[in-house]
């Protein structure tokens, strides 16, 4: 048996140095998957004259649409004085809660750059809270809730998607219904499915439990 390991041994080394002769040889991969996703594009970061749309979870008198001044910064409720320009909405949707965080327990805010249709901004459909990619949409005939959903890339592992709300100017008034967004995207239940107006806002709640 010995004898048949030494002689199986000394094949094994032979083949070994004929591929170190045979040509280039299969190299490792040099990039890691970190590397990868740094040559990604960079995120967006928010500039002077553009116009932000600040969401405080469960208080509304907070919440607010503004530009942002040519020196960079912006001024809200019980806030003065913030600079925007420069950072992503996330990082100043963190900031602001900081901020807040003095006058308003467990503050939630979302800040998302307002994108406005060709000619009317009311031609948008907004998405708030707990969406992969919240951010807003231009209307087309024919949109429901589900495509909207699969356009911001789902629901986040911490959205409430049964609690969520649809916000709908009726007139003069702001009108509310409930969405079951859980059953549409993650059950399959079409038939919470909804279509959508121009202008309408989708709020998507954080779960508590």
């Amino acid at each position: 048996m010995t004898f048949f390991r030494l002689i199986a041994g000394l094949f094994l080394a032979l083949a070994l140095s004929a591929c170190a002769d045979d040509g280039p040889q299969l190299q490792a991969p040099t990039a890691s998957l970190g590397t990868s996703l740094g040559n990604a594009s960079p995120e967006y970061r928010l500039g002077p004259g553009e116009t932000i749309q600040v969401f405080v979870w469960r208080n509304p008198e907070l919440s607010i649409t503004v530009p942002i001044r040519p020196d960079g910064r912006f001024s809200m409720p019980l806030i003065e004085d913030m600079t925007a320009a420069g950072k992503t909405p996330s990082e100043l949707s963190r900031d602001i809660e900081r901020e807040l965080a003095a006058f308003v327990q467990d503050p939630i805010v979302q800040v998302i750059a307002q994108v406005d249709g060709p000619g009317d901004p009311r031609q948008q459909i907004k998405v708030l809270g707990q969406a992969t990619n919240p951010t807003s949409l231009s209307y087309r005939r024919g949109i429901t809730a589900l495509d909207v959903i699969i356009a911001v890339g789902g629901l986040t592992e911490f959205a409430d998607g049964n609690s969520a709300v649809l916000v709908r100017q009726e007139g003069v008034e702001k009108v509310s219904y409930r969405l079951r967004l859980d059953d549409l995207v993650r059950k399959g239940d079409i038939a919470a499915d909804r279509p959508l107006a121009p202008g309408d806002t989708i709020i998507i709640p954080e779960s508590f439990l």
